[in-house]
């Protein structure tokens, strides 16, 4: 028995998507509030992306107006490598037992990253899936978006489309660019969007397939999702992670099998980003 109910269960795999409470501990959430509050910081000392991950990209990425005196830091790559707080949670919380009640019992980690929309933030996520950028043999795979702050309507919370996970694989790409997005011809045939907020604590447990994104935060306090992505142990990757670390197919919950098993689907390959995450790629894309 994990921390959700059979019928959370039931609305995951009806929906998409499901919201659970309680997903760490306070002390974790405390240590995570002020590593997030920490980076917010030293990020006054840089005019751009600094730090370096695995594959020489920055770790940590500013928004376009970034300075001083208006830090704009919006998303760190693999958290979990230069935090322990990041690192324990990855390994061992009430989100990680509930990743194994939906995708399990063998888990392991996909990736990890930690996405900020300062006050006023313009950053802006447009409509795509994650599994878009990452072909695996099958799409027993999740994210758990968990809000280190209080996620409001009016501070850009994330937004699904439910049922969309079990529906195309749909085209991010462009004119021959990889924008990372669905274009709008697309997502005018989809329901309308569904908002998930909730005070910090809450998560959102999402698959991998569900179309998703988000608008920019128009208050004058921090949205910020830690972001921890896991796959069933044989469930492969097809193509280099978009976000490498060394903790990738850590086996967090059951064991290692050996094993691979593969679904069918057809879909472009993912570009992986040059700079320091994916909101570049985005930034590429024309609205239809």
């Amino acid at each position: 028995m994990g921390p959700l109910s059979e019928a959370q269960v039931d609305a995951f795999w009806r929906d998409g998507y499901v919201v659970m409470d309680g997903a760490v501990s306070p002390t974790d959430l405390a240590d995570l509030k002020a590593a997030v509050a920490g980076w917010v910081e030293e990020s006054r000392g840089h005019e751009g992306p600094w730090g370096e991950t695995m594959d020489h990209r920055s770790r940590f990425d500013v928004q376009p107006g970034h300075s001083a005196d208006a830090p704009a830091l919006r998303r760190v790559a693999s958290p979990q490598e230069v935090c322990d707080v990041h690192l324990r949670v990855m390994r061992d919380s009430p989100l990680v037992d509930a990743a194994a009640q939906l995708i399990g019992p063998n888990v392991v980690v996909n990736n990890v990253k930690t996405n900020c929309k300062q006050p006023g933030s313009a950053t802006e996520i447009r409509f795509h899936q994650d599994f878009a950028y990452e072909a695996h043999t099958n799409d027993d795979m999740l994210a758990v978006l968990l809000f280190v702050d209080d996620v409001t309507p009016e501070n850009g919370p994330l937004e699904v489309v439910p049922g969309t996970h079990r529906g195309t694989i749909f085209d991010h790409w462009q004119d021959g660019v990889f924008t990372g997005t669905i274009v709008d011809d697309d997502l005018d045939g989809l329901d309308e969007p569904v908002a998930c907020h909730g005070p910090a604590g809450t998560a959102c447990l999402m698959h991998t397939r569900l179309v998703h994104g988000s608008r920019p935060n128009l208050t004058d306090v921090p949205r910020t999702l830690s972001i921890f992505s896991y796959r069933s142990e044989d469930s492969r990757i097809l193509h280099p992670n978009h976000l490498p670390s060394v903790h990738e197919g850590e086996v967090v919950r059951g064991e290692a099998t050996g094993r691979i098993r593969c679904v069918a689907y057809e879909m472009p390959i993912a570009e992986v980003p040059e700079t320091a995450s994916f909101f570049d790629q985005q930034a590429r894309g024309v609205p239809s």
